[in-house]
């Protein structure tokens, strides 16, 4: 199965690759509102994604034949914050974290940068999360896969 994986993310690393979709310039001109092309990618991807996972939610088994169930996530206060950090990250770095693999995969060494600063962000996140759990009124922190 690990096999499976390795090939499915190299595949999705090479289409991120030739569509523009981990290159700089082509997020830049994203956020600038300069280049479409990016907007038309995501919206090919949600458009194809979404019957997808509405069919795998309603038929959808594991393999030892346990019905998958996918939970909606609980809104709160954070999901804004968290939203407009990520996005900020996103347009300054012009990666989001699949992209920074297929970066570096490039040898495109400035995505060491954004990588080390996805790892430390992440990191801070985690170090200061129970100090502003009460003020953005978010959930408890879910450790590990979140299988019981």
């Amino acid at each position: 199965m690990s096999l499976l994986y390795l090939v499915l993310g190299v595949l999705f690393g090479f289409v991120l690759s030739r569509s523009g979709a981990a290159d700089y310039n082509y997020i830049q001109s994203m956020f600038l509102f300069q280049s479409f092309q990016l907007y038309g990618i995501i919206g090919t991807a949600v458009a194809l994604t979404a019957p997808g996972l509405w069919l795998i939610k309603r038929y959808g088994r594991t393999a030892t034949g346990r019905k998958i169930e996918i939970e909606m996530k609980s809104q709160h206060h954070g999901n804004i914050v968290g939203g407009l950090m990520f996005g900020i990250g996103w347009s300054i770095c012009g990666m989001c974290p699949g992209p920074i693999f297929v970066n570096i995969g490039e040898g495109k060494l400035y995505a060491v940068a954004a990588l080390a600063g996805a790892l430390v962000g992440a990191g801070a996140f985690g170090a200061i999360y129970a100090r502003i759990q009460s003020l953005f009124r978010l959930p408890p922190l879910a450790l590990g896969t979140g299988h019981r």
